[in-house]
């Protein structure tokens, strides 16, 4: 699983919005040895998720399951429970990210799957010292330690950190913290990196987990791949569609045309999103208008 910035998530209420064959698929992704005698009870027995959610160990036995099925399964349900209390960050593996886009429907794991939306940018002028700076120091880390390597989560994280820095700075009035942890009575987890407003001396986080949000946004990053989420409250959106790219190898030391341009690109996007997180504090209306204007003119872009 790649390294992640993350913001606010829904409650994982919609699994009590799954029939019977959608929990079936989610089931069989989760590895759970099932075979194919649990899952017919389950289907015989018009088990959904509304239904799993209540079921216990017990209950699982009583429907005809052996001791071994009906103990996985309890522990499914209690992953599944504890999911409300989880960051999105703290999904490391694939099986764990197969069960955020299950959330929404999309049981496959496909990225590309998930609609498709066109991310605010902010403009950025290459005279800016934050983005000459941010190229310089790409260009410094692929000469001191190499080309990014795809298994080295360490590696990325420094390529990452300065995109995330310079984004930053383009802005007044926000801090980063690494590996922050956060805890709420809703959501609680290890984060990559929080960005974070500050509000005379108290830290209100931006880009992390926080309550009573309607629409939210996620980057995730490999280093040179980046996507853009946006979460609203009964659907995800995503760029995974659109190529936002940076080539971080020893090539780009000769020429970096290319780089920068690419730098610039991305920097605009996630400037973007941080001013929108800033203006979080709209009302209601106004921010479900803007996350529909999003959608709209990606619905347009298709045409």
């Amino acid at each position: 699983m790649t390294s992640a910035i993350t913001s606010d998530l829904e409650n994982y209420t919609n699994v009590e919005k799954w029939d019977t064959e959608t929990l079936v698929v989610f089931l069989k992704e989760q590895d759970l040895k099932l075979d194919d005698e649990d899952f017919a009870i389950i289907r015989n027995e018009k088990i959904n998720g509304q239904d799993f959610l209540d079921m216990t160990e017990e209950k699982f036995q009583s429907y005809g399951l052996k001791g071994g099925p009906a103990m996985r399964l309890a522990k499914e349900v209690k992953a599944l429970k504890d999911n409300t209390k989880r960051a999105y960050s703290s999904y490391r593996t694939l099986k764990d990210f197969k069960a955020v886009l299950a959330k929404y429907g999309i049981i496959s794991g496909d990225i590309t799957r998930i609609p498709q939306f066109t991310p605010v940018t902010f403009k950025i002028d290459e005279d800016n010292p934050a983005f000459k700076f941010c190229v310089e120091d790409i260009l410094r880390r692929i000469k001191n330690m190499g080309p990014v390597v795809d298994t080295n989560e360490a590696m990325r994280c420094e390529y990452i950190s300065t995109i995330l820095h310079a984004s930053v700075s383009l802005l007044e009035g926000l801090v980063i913290s690494p590996q922050a942890d956060i805890v709420g009575e809703e959501n609680t987890g290890r984060v990559n990196y929080a960005i974070k407003k500050i509000i005379n001396e108290m830290l209100e986080e931006i880009i992390c987990i926080t309550e009573g949000k309607q629409n939210q946004a996620t980057m995730v990053s490999t280093g040179t791949d980046w996507y853009f989420i946006l979460h609203t409250t009964d659907a995800i959106y995503c760029t995974s569609k659109t190529e936002y790219r940076i080539s971080l190898t020893e090539a780009v030391l000769e020429d970096d045309t290319e780089l920068r341009k690419s730098v610039k690109r991305i920097l605009e996007v996630i400037v973007g999103l941080l001013k929108d997180r800033l203006s979080a504090s709209d009302e209601p209306a106004t921010k479900k208008r803007r996350v529909q204007e999003k959608i709209s003119r990606a619905g347009m872009a298709k045409k």
